[in-house]
């Protein structure tokens, strides 16, 4: 892979974790006037449908082989949501939960050498040990006890693991937006179909839930998810999962600047490992930097 390719993707990455933490905020605030299951399904539908508006043409003569891959990676999309999303409903801490889940990094490469023999390099594997340590500072402040919702979390980290390798895989031979656009569609009917038989939907919403929800939608999930699956193919899968490490990092960064809570010492070293383990997935490309000079 070319230099400029890799920094390339690692910007726009970087910047899809910046989406991801403003869509914490944007999320907490919809879900003041929505069922948690319907405000994840009409999200994910509503945002790839808005993509096939804007890239209507990238579907044509898609094959029916890559409309199955894409489908498969919307139901693993939305297998991942229930699992968090039930996790969520039933556990009472909430960084241990946030912990587990983001250990989907480590499965990432795991996962990718079963599926498809994919070797990443050795600054992948010391730097996967270094963000752990990093998630467990950030997520882990108020103590680590166990209950049942745990097992949701793990389940979400290994689905979000599978996705993100099929991801990577199907990417080769489908366009970002349509492959995006098909998975979020997926994703959302799955969630709505469980929604609807258990969910009881409100009559009205206020307008400042509507805002909150499209800003969720449009920014969060139409623009982050596209150019999340973008920046994926530029990278190998394993470097990509170490930089979105970063988005609890602006998850709590913004909480502390929307909703004035407050970061422990312990959290901000936290942050500072997950910075260390980004760089230190790209040692090969930073040394080589410092020998051109």
């Amino acid at each position: 892979m070319k230099q400029g390719f890799g920094f390339k993707a690692e910007l726009i990455l970087v910047l899809v974790t910046v989406l991801a933490g403003f869509g914490w905020i944007f999320s907490k605030e919809a879900l003041f006037g929505l069922p948690p299951l319907f405000f994840m399904a009409a999200r994910f539908i509503v945002a790839g449908f808005v993509l096939f508006l804007i890239g209507q043409r990238y579907f044509r003569g898609i094959k029916w082989v890559d409309l199955k891959q894409a489908i498969l990676i919307g139901i693993v999309m939305g297998i991942a949501m229930m699992s968090w999303i039930t996790g969520l409903d039933k556990g009472t801490n909430l960084g241990v939960g946030a912990f587990i889940t983001c250990l989907g990094v480590v499965f990432v490469p795991i996962i990718g050498r079963l599926m498809f023999g994919i070797r990443p390099p050795m600054s992948i594997w010391v730097a996967l040990p270094v963000a752990v340590v990093g998630l467990a500072f950030l997520a882990l402040s108020n103590g680590l006890s166990f209950e049942s919702a745990h097992l949701y979390f793990l389940g979400t980290a290994i689905a979000l693991a599978f996705q993100l390798n099929l991801l990577s895989r199907f990417l080769v031979r489908m366009h970002a937006l349509v492959l995006t656009s098909i998975q979020l569609i997926v994703a959302g009917v799955v969630l709505l179909s469980v929604s609807l038989p258990t969910e009881t939907l409100p009559h009205s919403i206020s307008m400042s839930v509507a805002g909150w929800f499209l800003a969720s939608t449009l920014i969060s999930t139409s623009l982050r998810y596209l150019l999340q699956t973008y920046g994926l193919s530029l990278t190998p899968v394993s470097h990509g999962a170490v930089i979105m490490n970063l988005e609890p990092v602006w998850a709590a960064i913004f909480a502390v600047l929307w909703f004035n809570e407050v970061m422990t010492l312990g959290q901000v070293f936290g942050c500072f490992l997950i910075f260390v383990a980004m760089l230190v997935s790209r040692w090969p490309q930073i040394k080589g930097l410092f020998k051109s000079y």
